[in-house]
C-alpha cells in the first residue's frame, strides 16, 4: 500500500507559495506509516516550527493498473474520501532552497490522516464536488473539484504511467488555497460538502 500525493492542483495554492502553475501533475509519495490510526491526536514533531495543514480529496484505487489511459481510469477507484497533508513548511523551504527532495518535510510518521470514505456511486458530479476545512470551528480553507487543474482520471492515468498502482493505494487529489499553520491544542474538522468527515486534534 502506498500514498501518492499530488501537489500544485489547485491554481490558487500554487500562487499562494509562490509556485508556478504546472502543465504537467506534479507527484510525491508517503510511506504507509504516514497513516495516522483512527481517533489518535497528531503530536506537533520536534523537527518542525511551522507544521502546515493542507485538506485534499482521496481517491481509494480499487485494481491494479499500468499505463492507464484517461477515458478508463474512472474504472480504478471506488472511494473518495477526505485527508490532510501535513508539511513540515520550514523543512520544505529548506529543501528547496538546497535543491533537496521533500521527504523529511512531508513523508513523516502521521502526515497523512484519512477520514470517511463514499462509494464513487454517492457523487452525481465528480467535478464538482466541495470541501472544506474548519480549525477550531472557524473555516480556513474551501475547495471544489471543479477548481482542479487536472482531473482524477488524468492524474490517475498519468501517475500510471511511471508507477503501478494497486488496490488499496491512495491518491491525494491537491489542496486549495488556505493553507497554513498549526499549534499545540488545535481542532481540525475536514468537511466533504457539509458532512464532517474527519477530526485531528494537535497535541
Amino acid at each position: 500500500m502506498k500514498i501518492i500525493c499530488i501537489g500544485r492542483n489547485y491554481k490558487e495554492h500554487a500562487r499562494e507559495l509562490n509556485n508556478p502553475v504546472p502543465e504537467s501533475p506534479v507527484f510525491f509519495m508517503k510511506p504507509e506509516t504516514a497513516l495516522l490510526p483512527k481517533r489518535h491526536p497528531v503530536f506537533y514533531p520536534e523537527f518542525t516550527q511551522d507544521l502546515q495543514y493542507e485538506v485534499e480529496l482521496v481517491l481509494r484505487i480499487s485494481r491494479l493498473g499500468k499505463h492507464i489511459e484517461t477515458r478508463f481510469a474512472h474504472t480504478y477507484y471506488n472511494a473518495i474520501g477526505i485527508g490532510i497533508d501535513f508539511t513540515a513548511r520550514d523543512l520544505q523551504a529548506y529543501c528547496k532552497k538546497n535543491g533537496l527532495p521533500w521527504e523529511m518535510a512531508k513523508s513523516f510518521d502521521f502526515s497523512a490522516p484519512v477520514g470517511k470514505f463514499f462509494p464513487v456511486e454517492t457523487f452525481q458530479d465528480k467535478g464538482n464536488i466541495a470541501f472544506s476545512l474548519f480549525k477550531n470551528k472557524e473555516i480556513v480553507q474551501k475547495g471544489n473539484t471543479s477548481e482542479m487543474i487536472f482531473t482524477f482520471e488524468e492524474l490517475i492515468s498519468y501517475v500510471s504511467k511511471f508507477v503501478t498502482i494497486k488496490e488499496g493505494d491512495l491518491i491525494f487529489t491537491g489542496t486549495p488555497a488556505g493553507v497554513g499553520s498549526v499549534n499545540i491544542g488545535d481542532r481540525l474538522d475536514a468537511f466533504i460538502g457539509e458532512e464532517s468527515c474527519l477530526k485531528v486534534d494537535i497535541r
